[in-house]
């Protein structure tokens, strides 16, 4: 069984929850000097506020010396509970299971699976073929995770043929690949399954794998026939709240991916954890909770395998991410080039949809959902909020009903 590494970076997320909780303590040698009978605390602007004396008021008509024993063995059951959370996970038995369909197309390290041999309904005459393209940064695995949260073998079912490109690991080729290469291969595999299918197919794109098929569209647009966008960020600057460390970060991030080649999978899960720092002590703590033999328990450990087991981000595409598109807001402002074109979504008249969770604290809905503006957006685009999450709105127990089936009924009608 493979040895598990996260959450990834371990010492970052325990750190968290250990400093945090340490400073109860610090904090309250400092409110001690403020406790009624003790000390004047002479510091200017250091007195209480007026809730914080009414809580000092009652602690000290208590024990003190109990309250903070407490206080030490809460700090302590939390620790405890956070490093059982993560060992209970690290241990867990399950793992995904899924056999990969077959790789109808291979350049480099990317390969396109044919997910239209899971079910009969995908190989009939005139079945639709769909190109999936998932994000460079995670794997595409949160797309398939078990039988019954699988998007694609949804897709199939219902009749689609779906065609989920693979990035792979960046080899030392990909290595020095920047967005224009990526989609130079994308566009190679387009024109395959184009060929294979007889006609232009729809292309799905999910979070940066959204961004990277307008792209493609506005490149290519006789080899797409629509285009259906789940999560898909452009513009960096229309809610930038919850993303200062990127920011703040980014200049120094896209050296080190210079100097490196790549962009390390913990450096990325650490803007992912700067999103919130204590989203790792809450998911473990309910994880602990849960009954270990039960799908629940299975479905959060595939998911969590597949948050942790990205792929480095090669050099030149994590500074073209962290500068171009969070810095200077290419995308937004209708100043990306990929390969000497400018990408303009008001340009491009395909049959759009654009999927916007509104709970997404990865991609803000207003980033999304500047696709989907009727002045500066795609042309012909229908605009669907769902109330989900980034993550959610494919493999939560919601997503079926609420972003599967509208998703597959738009695109059976194509």
């Amino acid at each position: 069984m493979p040895l598990r590494l996260g959450p990834r970076p371990l010492p970052l997320h325990l750190g968290t929850a250990l400093m945090t909780w340490a400073s109860s303590e610090s904090a309250w040698q400092l409110w001690k000097r403020d406790l009624p009978g003790s000390k004047p605390n002479s510091t200017p602007g250091s007195a209480p506020t007026e809730a914080l004396a009414e809580l000092l008021k009652e602690v000290a008509a208590r024990d003190t010396g109990r309250f903070e024993a407490a206080l030490h063995r809460e700090i302590g059951r939390r620790l405890h509970r956070l490093a059982d959370g993560v060992l209970a996970y690290r241990e867990h038995p399950g793992h995904r299971t899924l056999e990969d369909p077959p790789v109808v197309w291979s350049e480099g390290s990317v390969r396109l699976l044919d997910y239209g041999t899971t079910h009969r309904a995908a190989r009939a005459r005139g079945a639709r073929a769909v190109l999936v393209v998932p994000s460079l940064i995670n794997r595409w695995e949160v797309l398939d995770l078990t039988t019954e949260k699988s998007l694609l073998r949804a897709m199939a079912t219902a009749g689609l043929r779906p065609y989920l490109v693979d990035w792979g690991t960046p080899g030392e080729e990909e290595r020095r690949f920047d967005l224009a290469a990526y989609l130079a291969r994308l566009e190679r595999a387009t024109t395959f399954v184009a060929r294979r299918a007889r006609r232009a197919p729809a292309v799905m794109g999910y979070c940066m794998g959204g961004t990277l098929a307008v792209a493609l569209t506005a490149r290519q647009p006789r080899k797409v026939a629509a285009l259906a966008l789940l999560a898909a960020p452009w513009d960096f600057g229309a809610d930038r709240s919850g993303h200062a460390f990127l920011l703040s970060t980014g200049p120094l991030l896209a050296r080190v991916a210079d100097q490196l080649g790549e962009l390390p999978v913990d450096i990325l899960q650490t803007l992912f954890w700067s999103l919130d720092p204590w989203l790792a002590v809450k998911k473990f703590g309910r994880f602990l909770g849960m009954d270990q033999a039960s799908d629940n328990a299975r479905d959060f450990v595939l998911l969590e395998d597949w948050l942790n087991g990205g792929p480095p981000l090669a050099g030149p595409v994590a500074r073209e991410c962290l500068i171009g598109w969070y810095g200077d807001n290419l995308p937004g402002r209708g100043q990306w080039m990929v390969g000497g074109k400018r990408i303009v979504p008001s340009r491009i008249t395909k049959p759009a949809l654009v999927m916007i969770p509104s709970g997404d604290r990865i991609v803000p809905p207003l980033s999304a959902a500047a696709l989907a503006d009727p002045k500066r957006g795609l042309k012909n685009a229908t605009r669907v909020d769902l109330p989900l999450g980034h993550i959610g709105m494919v493999v939560s127990g919601r997503a079926r009903e609420l972003c599967w089936t509208p998703l597959i009924g738009w695109l059976k009608t194509l």
